[in-house]
């Protein structure tokens, strides 16, 4: 018997598309998916205790031969929804950012844009588990993921990081994609490609499936997030990946 490939995501609802695809085709006969947290799974995919997994993009330059193996991961060509700087004073004013290290890319995302972008020179702070009840005064602090979803009518001020990235590069971004440090069966990946799109042919299953009362989830996989990372998604992704380059 063949060993199964490990296979490993986050349970958030910008993967639930994709996975509900994963999860109802003839692939998952030879994988093992596994969900965990994302700051999990880069650090167990260089162990290679998995295979491949739904990652941070950043997390690749951390990856002994980390490289995209799929064409659909989560991506945005302005106004993401779920990834934003949030505060109750307007940007000129904002002195300390929480960062959610939930995602790295989020994280150096931000950095990137208040430094080059919004030029502003603020203090940096690792966000404790309840750091959303420190926003305050000049204190902004970055939500990502469906959390961000749930707080976009308590915020005065909602920066969106994929909107300002557009505008300041005029490229997509990539926040996560599908990347192994391994070759991969070729016929797997075919199938494992054909999976994620099945998932995007049912996102109306998808949104029943996922009650969710804060923001309309039909909306946010058909217009927010993009799945499929075509030639101006990669673009961006090169962008990204060459000025965060250390």
């Amino acid at each position: 018997m063949k060993s199964k490939i490990k296979v490993a995501a986050v349970s958030y609802l910008n993967t639930k598309p994709l996975l509900y695809g994963i999860e109802r085709s003839e692939v998952m006969g030879d994988i093992e998916l596994l969900l965990d947290y994302p700051s999990q799974l880069a650090a167990s995919l260089q162990k290679g205790d998995i295979d491949m997994a739904l990652l941070p993009v950043a997390a690749m330059q951390f990856i002994d031969g980390a490289r995209i193996v799929s064409d659909y991961g989560i991506a945005s060509d302005g106004n993401v929804a779920s990834v934003c700087i949030f505060s109750q004073v307007p940007m000129e004013e904002i002195k300390t950012v929480y960062l959610d290290y939930q995602s790295r890319s989020s994280v150096r995302l931000a950095r990137l844009l208040l430094e080059q972008y919004w030029k502003k020179d603020v203090e940096f702070k690792p966000a404790p588990e309840n750091y959303i009840e420190y926003i305050n005064g000049t204190t902004a602090g970055v939500i990502i993921g469906d959390r961000a979803l749930k707080q976009r009518s308590n915020f005065e001020y909602i920066y969106d990081l994929a909107t300002a990235w557009k505008e300041y590069t005029g490229l997509d971004f990539v926040f996560a994609a599908w990347i192994a440090n391994k070759d991969l069966p070729a016929d797997f990946i075919k199938a494992f490609n054909e999976a994620n799109a099945a998932g995007l042919q049912h996102l109306d299953e998808v949104v029943i499936g996922n009650p969710f009362p804060y923001y309309d989830l039909k909306t946010y996989y058909t217009e927010n997030i993009k799945y499929y990372l075509d030639e101006d998604k990669k673009k961006g992704l090169n962008k990204f990946l060459e000025l965060i380059k250390e």
